[in-house]
């Protein structure tokens, strides 16, 4: 076993370098029609505690406590073979249809109305709705923007009335489908034939409604081998039509050699997820450069989370005559490691303020997701849960300060050296400084010291710390608080620098008011 040491790190507040307001959106979320998300996840009619729609209100009241803002929806891969239509009108009427991404049955009990009750119930949450445009496109997409955003007097706007939504959903902001350059998204398209539909659907769109804001396709993943050409080529088609280029990205620690888990490299997977940004960032200024355009063009970076992809279960369900409704895809129970990068990566997204503008963490209940239920019985917080919600309730309104950290270094294989302790600072409207911080380091406990500005006079200081020394403790159905986040006594203040003790594999969140 390693013998522990202390280091020391340091992050230098000042209000004079400010990054960028805090986006409400970076705290989004995402429901797809995936697995046990929105089946037994958010809509359960039966359950102890639903109401007459049929929704969960154990999950609707975790969802407000976790702070989540924009709600992604219906996909995500499933987008692609999504006709909108069948998650409309009388619930009797409503077709079976077989979802070919995940390969389940899909019964439309829950669709487009329903989820705009349930965003109402669940805190009042932006939908930002996604269009298929892998086995659809042009017309269908403007039927569902006059379906979802025209008030009354068209076909589609009357018949959406008719179904029981008198006023208008008034959506503003649509992704002009998913991952468009995969492989495995049905109707995927190269670059050139996505930028040309993305660019016909966004102007068609903006032709009934001018204030959209948009939403069009990245690349899959930093990885693919279309990162960067892709993003080239389809914001050349695009750029002026659209407000948002997406970013997608999911980490996990890569099995070694020996059979271990390449926990250094995963702990510093926030080093990948910012120069991911950085890329797209440097594709939207080359094209906006090129075109010489006074637009500007934002990352939304809406699927993002640790995920086991390929280990046993995400594994889709087989057979030809193997179609199940709402299957256990994606379950993947969060360890204390997960949780500090779940944090690590939020640090990040803040820290790119001014790059990234909206966000999502994929997905919301059940499918790799900071809340878990089983049907018909309780629903609980994995150990991601409280990086998000901690970071949303202090985060929120407040403006990232451009993060001058002085941090000892740690070797990882995938990375090469990188910082073992990663912060941000967040100066809130009310005049209280929140910082968040992670310390990577497997082995060593690090003194952190926060400098504050030389005017900020501090009353009371709060530190909250997720850490375990078993780093794979995880809350579970038997044991849904085995791991909590807890006072970290050690903060104390001298001189106008705030100290607080962090233990290795550890998440911290300190406000100072």
């Amino acid at each position: 076993m390693t013998q522990q040491t202390e280091t020391h790190a340091k992050l230098v507040v000042d209000d004079e370098f400010k990054v960028g307001p805090v986006h409400d959106r970076v705290f989004g979320s995402f429901v797809e029609h995936l697995g046990r998300c929105v089946y037994t996840g958010i809509y359960e009619p039966g359950h102890p505690t639903a109401d007459e729609e049929g929704f969960r209100q154990d999950v609707i009241d975790l969802v407000k406590e976790l702070g989540a803002t924009t709600i992604r929806y219906p996909g995500g891969n499933f987008v692609s073979g999504y006709n909108w239509e069948d998650g409309v009108g009388p619930k009797q009427d409503r077709p079976r249809r077989l979802d070919l991404a995940w390969h389940s049955t899909e019964t439309n009990q829950f669709g487009l109305h329903e989820m705009a009750s349930w965003l109402r119930k669940a805190g009042g949450n932006e939908l930002m709705e996604a269009v298929n445009l892998g086995t659809r496109g042009l017309a269908e997409a403007l039927d569902l923007l006059e379906y979802a955003n025209v008030p009354e007097g068209t076909a589609r706007s009357e018949e959406r009335i008719r179904n029981g939504a008198e006023d208008p959903f008034d959506i503003r902001m649509w992704c002009l489908g998913n991952e468009m350059d995969g492989p495995w998204q049905t109707g995927h398209k190269s670059a050139e034939d996505y930028g040309k539909l993305a660019a016909s659907v966004a102007a068609g769109m903006r032709m009934i409604d001018p204030d959209l804001e948009l939403v069009v396709c990245g690349s899959s993943s930093h990885t693919m081998d279309t990162f960067g050409k892709w993003e080239e080529i389809v914001l050349e088609h695009t750029f002026d039509k659209v407000n948002f280029v997406s970013a997608h990205a999911y980490y996990f620690p890569q099995i070694m050699p020996d059979g271990s888990r390449d926990m250094a490299s995963f702990l510093a997977s926030g080093v990948d997820m910012d120069g991911f940004i950085k890329d797209v960032g440097a594709a939207i200024d080359a094209t906006r450069s090129r075109l010489k355009s006074d637009h500007n063009v934002y990352i939304s970076f809406d699927e993002w989370n640790v995920w086991y992809m390929g280990e046993e279960p995400s594994k889709n369900p087989e057979g030809i005559g193997n179609w199940p409704v709402a299957p256990r895809l994606l379950e993947d129970i969060y360890s204390v490691a997960d949780a500090v990068v779940v944090g690590d990566l939020l640090i990040t997204l803040l820290q790119n303020a001014d790059r990234v503008h909206a966000a999502s963490l994929a997905q919301l209940v059940n499918v790799i997701a900071p809340i878990m239920t089983e049907p018909n019985g309780p629903a609980w917080r994995q150990t991601t849960f409280y990086p998000f919600s901690l970071t949303a309730a202090w985060a929120k309104g407040g403006s990232v300060l451009e993060p001058k950290i002085e941090s000892p270094q740690y070797h990882t294989d995938r990375y090469g050296d990188v910082a073992s302790t990663n912060a941000v600072a967040v100066r809130g409207a009310d005049g209280s400084v929140s910082v968040f911080v992670t310390n990577r380091s497997l082995d060593d406990e690090c003194t952190f010291d926060i400098k504050l500005p030389g005017d900020f006079t501090p009353h009371e200081i709060e530190a909250r710390t997720l850490h375990d020394d078993d780093i794979l403790a995880a809350n579970t159905l038997h044991d849904q608080h085995r791991v909590e986040p807890y006072t970290n006594d050690s903060a104390s203040m001298h001189s106008g620098t705030v100290s607080v003790t962090l233990p290795p594999v550890s998440w911290t969140a300190i406000q100072i008011r």
